[in-house]
């Protein structure tokens, strides 16, 4: 049940400026570049884009910060935490779904990052275009060895273990986007002549209209990071005190994301004036600008961002989950190769490629987050108060505190199936797309509700706790292998 990484955490280094850093590899990245830019190319003024994506941040700041206090006084990861509301084996479950989604998108992140290194290994010796043909399985033979290096590059950097990975975040993977990003949006301003409305829509849609498509981004910002909302305790369990995820989560989300948007939104309004057209894709901007130079160090700045937020959001959390399955086998370096490993045989190329896949596999995984989450912070807050018995935690005996039954508790799973079935119904069927972007919203509401309901019986009254827990397994728990 236990291994010296799925115990509570025995040094705490992570702090504001860490939790910050964490931020921005994650946000940094080419796909929220994309959404922040479609959102103006559908249509909404860029005032109106800041707006929505700010309101979005926010309730993400708050989901963030609730689920930081309960990884940051327990000092255990997502996986063991969750053992308190669905029973020491039952943690499985959400623990078994978080991967699988995170391998298939760490798989996918390392394609796109290696195919910048295509680009840039063309650009640099352009005599390797005979090796960009042929190939087997979807991939030419360029295509396999750009996708094995930076394949390998991760892997070498994310053995290391996590606090290796807060040196490197802090350092590179955050700030270096920054620096890209603000250059770029100079030129384009300098290029369009300072010809840049903050007020003008592309498409000219109606008022309702662009209500409607506000509301939508709000709820698909929340989405987006749900899956970090799950495991936020895997990273704010190394943080000192509470006001450092606190502040974190403050820059990182409110003021640090919504600045790149307004970021990519004003470069994407400049390409209008300078290109005639909207482009929402960074390296497009990039070979636009047709300079040598600028490919090479864009391409280089946007396979750091891509490793960053592979980091953040698709290799910790599978790392600690699939080291909770078997942690007599798999530490938190074993289980971030097997998370390595998954991220090749599922071939991501052909997952990002059919459209329908990307839509009925890790859409409908997707929708199963909202209850999850609520699960989670249900129990928490309003069922424990915070009263958690981190020894039991790691338990298996039948009397232990969240042994329920036969290690599964039956009311996390009763809030779970159907909540997550309507939930899964709403985001993929067809016929309800127009509440798809809110299917979260119902399976947090239903499965909270249900999973209170249920559980009240044991409600523990009195206020939050808000100290930290103090745990033997900090210092002493054994490398490897089961407590008994």
């Amino acid at each position: 049940m236990c291994n010296s990484d799925l115990a509570p955490a025995a040094e705490r280094k992570w702090g504001a400026y860490s939790i910050f850093a964490l931020w921005m590899s994650d946000t940094h990245a080419i796909s929220n570049y994309a959404f922040a830019a479609s959102l103006f190319v559908l249509g909404l003024p860029p005032w109106e884009v800041f707006l929505s994506l700010l309101a979005g941040v926010c309730i993400l700041q708050w989901l963030m910060n609730r689920m930081g206090h309960a990884g940051h006084r327990t000092g255990v990861p997502f996986p063991v935490l969750a053992r308190a509301s669905w029973g020491v084996y039952g943690a499985n479950i959400p623990a078994m779904l978080r991967a699988i989604m995170a391998v298939a998108w760490y798989g996918i992140q390392t394609w796109l990052a290696s195919k910048a290194l295509v680009l840039l290994a063309l650009q640099i010796s352009p005599g390797l275009e005979s090796l960009d043909t042929g190939g087997f399985l979807g991939q030419t033979r360029l295509g396999w060895i750009s996708f094995l290096v930076m394949w390998g590059a991760q892997a070498v950097l994310l053995t290391r273990g996590m606090e290796f990975i807060r040196k490197v975040q802090d350092i590179a993977t955050g700030p270096v986007v920054w620096i890209v990003m603000l250059v770029l949006a100079a030129w384009l301003l300098v290029e369009a002549g300072g010809d840049i409305s903050l007020t003008k829509s592309v498409t000219g849609l109606s008022t309702g209209e662009q209500f409607h498509e506000s509301a939508i981004a709000v709820s698909l910002t929340v989405t987006t990071f749900l899956t970090l909302v799950l495991n936020y305790a895997d990273f704010a369990r190394f943080t000192p005190d509470h006001r450092a995820y606190r502040r974190g989560n403050l820059w990182g989300l409110p003021v640090n994301f919504t600045a790149f948007a307004v970021a990519a939104v004003l470069m994407t309004a400049g390409t209008v004036s300078v290109f005639g057209e909207a482009i929402s894709d960074p390296v497009e901007v990039i070979h636009r600008i047709d300079n040598p130079w600028v490919t090479v160090i864009g391409a280089i700045s946007f396979m750091i961002a891509t490793i960053g937020i592979n980091v953040v959001a698709n290799f910790v959390s599978p790392a600690y989950d699939f080291a909770n399955l078997l942690p007599k086998y798999l530490d938190f370096k074993r289980g971030g190769m097997v998370t390595a490993l998954l991220a090749i045989v599922v071939l991501p190329w052909k997952l990002y490629s059919t459209p329908v896949i990307i839509q009925y596999f890790l859409g409908g995984l997707g929708a199963f987050l909202g209850p999850m989450v609520a699960v989670l912070l249900v129990d928490y807050y309003l069922i424990r108060r915070g009263r958690i018995d981190v020894e039991a935690l790691f338990t298996a005996e039948e009397s232990g505190a969240y042994h329920f039954r036969r290690g599964v508790n039956p009311d996390a799973m009763i809030a779970f199936v159907p909540s997550a079935a309507v939930s899964a119904v709403l985001a993929l069927v067809p016929a309800f797309s127009a509440v798809a972007p809110f299917a979260w919203v119902f399976g947090l509401l239903t499965a909270g509700g249900i999973y209170y309901v249920r559980s009240r019986a044991r409600r523990e009254e009195g206020p939050l706790e808000d100290e930290l827990i103090p745990a033997g397994y900090a210092a002493a728990a054994p490398e490897a292998e089961s407590v008994p």
